[in-house]
């Protein structure tokens, strides 16, 4: 068994969530959320040191150049032709390593202010990856989060304490907040955070039994590809065939041996305004800041401007984001609304260019 562990970074996607500052042309992952460094550059130096190898990229064709700053000298880089969903990127990364190398699948723009937690957590989940395990990492809950699926926990792996996990018991869809609340009340749930640990082997074995179709094209994807130094560029034609599902539905919820791992580390998925209002620091009134803000009699509020200043003044709870093109003004609490505008914007050919 390999003594490393391939930090697999899934860096596709250009989701709108975060608009306007989040564009189709400057995803998430390449934007500065948290601190000083991007969010694909703060998952990279995450797994910079031991016990990781070199990380693997997997990302858009489009994202290319985008791509090759924060992966160095070290990475690979897969290009995706087109995105197929995260069970035929994974099927590519399993299919560039070798069949035992342990491969921690990550999204490339989520947030873990605990690192230390993080590091135990891999080590636990390795170990049980070393023994043939698909390991998902179970968040514990901060509340009755409706915007995340759970996970159901079963018998302990590997003693009474649990050290070593649970075999996962069920997988749940996103439940309404009754639902959510009595998952808290009853225990033994934990969010489904999209963080995976196993051999590149296992993961491509349950594949060929539960997702056939995905492991043929993805083979004949790799079979087919372009390698130009570190960048591997799969056969589109045959990567196109491979069936758009997500590793929970493709294999997760379907294999035997599944474990979880649950783990609180601080994590958010930064995937709305208000998640990220939730994870940032604030000053003593409340307010997350940025640089080019006036904030006076200003309480709760999430407000940050990379285009002009922005003044706020007498406001309370609210988010408020400017670019050089775009001002998105709203309540907090009403992140999920971003989308109205995004289809409204996508209905109106003169503003298209805003997305």
């Amino acid at each position: 068994m390999n003594s490393l562990i391939t930090p697999v970074i899934l860096a596709g996607g250009s989701g709108t969530r975060l608009w306007p500052l989040s564009r189709a042309a400057r995803a998430k992952q390449f934007l500065k959320l948290i601190g000083e460094e991007t969010m694909i550059g703060e998952t990279l130096a995450r797994v910079g040191g031991a016990p990781f190898g070199p990380a693997l990229l997997v990302g858009g064709a489009a994202q290319a150049e985008m791509l090759q700053g924060p992966a160095g000298d070290d990475a690979r880089i897969i290009l995706e032709p087109e995105g197929r969903n995260t069970a035929p990127a994974i099927a590519l990364a399993a299919l560039a390593l070798p069949a035992d190398m342990p491969m921690l699948v990550m999204p490339s723009d989520h947030a873990i202010a605990d690192i230390a937690a993080f590091e135990a957590a891999v080590e636990r989940a390795a170990a049980l990856a070393v023994d043939g395990w698909l390991v998902t990492f179970g968040i514990a809950p901060t509340g009755p989060e409706t915007g995340y699926g759970y996970i159901r926990e079963g018998e302990s792996i590997g003693g009474a304490t649990a050290d070593g996990g649970f075999r996962v018991e069920r997988f749940v869809e996103k439940p309404d907040r009754a639902t959510a609340e009595n998952f808290l009340a009853e225990g033994g749930y934990c969010w489904n955070g999209g963080i995976f640990l196993f051999t590149a082997g296992a993961f491509l074995e349950a594949l060929d039994v539960h997702a056939p179709a995905i492991a043929a094209a993805a083979r004949a994807a790799m079979d087919g590809a372009q390698t130009d130094g570190a960048t591997i560029r799969p056969a589109a034609q045959a990567f196109a065939d491979a069936p758009a599902i997500s590793i929970d539905y493709a294999v997760m919820e379907k294999a035997e041996r599944v474990a979880v791992v649950p783990v609180a580390m601080g994590w958010s998925d930064i995937g709305s305004w208000d998640a990220l209002y939730d994870f940032a620091a604030k000053d003593d009134a409340g307010n997350s800041l940025s640089a080019n803000v006036l904030a006076i009699d200003t309480a709760g509020s999430l407000v940050r401007s990379d285009g002009p200043l922005v003044a706020a003044i007498g406001v309370s709870d609210l988010v408020v984001i400017a670019t050089g093109d775009a001002i998105l003004v709203m309540p907090r609490g009403e992140s999920q609304r971003v989308k109205e505008a995004i289809e409204t914007l996508k209905s109106d050919p003169e503003r298209k260019d805003l997305l």
